[in-house]
């Protein structure tokens, strides 16, 4: 409970008037904006490399970024590396499955669902409602 001895006097808590507030969410959106931008340079300068066929094998021969990245992915998957194998499998369209698979339901198993979840609420209400009784 707030009281004179814990109230800092004169200095400024952490709740700010409107006007405040709004100066800090300017410069947060600001700041917001600017990452986004930086990211979004990344992505291009990344891509252009990934075109680039300014590199070189240890033979001469000229390769794309993307084939160099391939490459030196596969290497460091044949050492063991684990990561660069869920890399390479992830990128090769074989990764588990993450996402919530929708599927067709029978509204009998909706309905029985529901009346399993309905009659574990009136139980436990029935158990709370007896606990309370016998207290005493």
């Amino acid at each position: 409970m707030a009281n004179e001895q814990n109230l800092k006097k004169g200095k400024a808590t952490q709740f700010k008037s409107g006007e405040e507030a709004a100066k800090a969410g300017r410069k947060g959106g600001i700041a917001s904006g600017g990452a986004k931008r930086e990211r979004a340079n990344l992505r291009k300068m990344l891509q252009v490399a990934l075109e680039s066929d300014d590199f070189k094998d240890k033979f001469g021969n000229k390769m794309t970024g993307a084939e160099l990245m391939v490459k030196v992915a596969f290497k460091e998957m044949a050492k063991g590396n684990p990561k660069y194998w869920e890399l390479i499998r992830d990128t090769a369209g074989f990764k588990p499955i993450d996402k919530i698979q929708v599927a067709e339901i029978d509204q009998s198993v909706i309905d029985e669902v529901e009346a399993m979840v309905l009659g574990a609420e009136e139980e436990k209400a029935e158990v709370s409602a007896y606990d309370a009784k016998n207290e005493d």
